[in-house]
């Protein structure tokens, strides 16, 4: 397998406990390559599947059905299959995820929340640290900010520092869940150029955008879920 991502028969539906235990069916047989280096974007109608596509790629769902081939490094992932071990092992090593919603820890400053994937993956303190401080820089995150805990930031505030936590592992897969939502243009442009930068360095991302702009601007290739599975 050369690709950095392979889906194959990816199934995956809900149980309604509030509605008789009704099963709701999102993913049906989905089949899904991506290649090394390119940006796919997944399109669809609300309820499509979008972001569980995603969270079933970074582990959090488990398929029904189906295989999900995922590169680390030398080697292959299948997460469907994988133990917990092997899916935080590759969540540190191979997958960075920006979600809609930061999971705030109270008193815990900023800027250590952006820092730990960076030092996850085995960055020196200084070497997180600074990296952590650039991307804050440049997602707009004022310096008197960067030691005070994030619960009480904006909404906006908040989803550039789940950002720059997803950024700054540099993991070579990025799983991106509308992470420009609750942005303004200007941060909007600065996560398209952390973006594309990211894209030169080799990273491969798969991304849902609410936003035209960002999704015209980021994209290589784009999917509509709706058509994968009338196909």
């Amino acid at each position: 397998m050369s690709a950095a991502i392979e889906i194959l028969g990816l199934e995956k539906s809900f149980i309604l406990h509030l509605r008789a235990g009704t099963r709701l069916g999102v993913l049906r047989g989905l089949n899904l390559t991506v290649e090394a280096g390119e940006c796919l974007v997944l399109r669809g109608a609300s309820g499509a599947g979008k972001s569980t596509v995603l969270r079933c790629i970074y582990g959090n769902y488990r398929p029904d059905a189906g295989r999900i081939f995922v590169r680390m490094g030398a080697g292959i992932v299948d997460v469907a299959a994988a133990k917990p071990r092997e899916i935080l092992a590759l969540r540190r090593m191979a997958l960075g995820y920006v979600s809609q919603f930061l999971r705030v820890v109270p008193r815990v400053p900023a800027i250590a929340l952006v820092m730990e994937p960076a030092l996850e993956r085995g960055a020196t303190e200084a070497e997180a640290r600074e990296r952590a401080a650039a991307l804050l820089f440049r997602l707009n995150i004022p310096p008197k900010l960067w030691d005070l805990p994030p619960a009480t930031f904006s909404g906006g505030e908040q989803q550039r520092i789940n950002i720059a936590r997803g950024l700054v592992g540099q993991q070579p897969i990025l799983l991106l869940d509308e992470p420009t939502a609750s942005l303004d243009a200007e941060n909007r442009a600065a996560v398209i150029e952390l973006l594309r930068e990211a894209r030169g360095r080799g990273a491969t991302v798969v991304g849902v955008f609410h936003d035209r702009e960002v999704r015209d601007a980021v994209a290589t290739r784009t999917i509509d879920l709706a058509a994968e599975k009338a196909a």
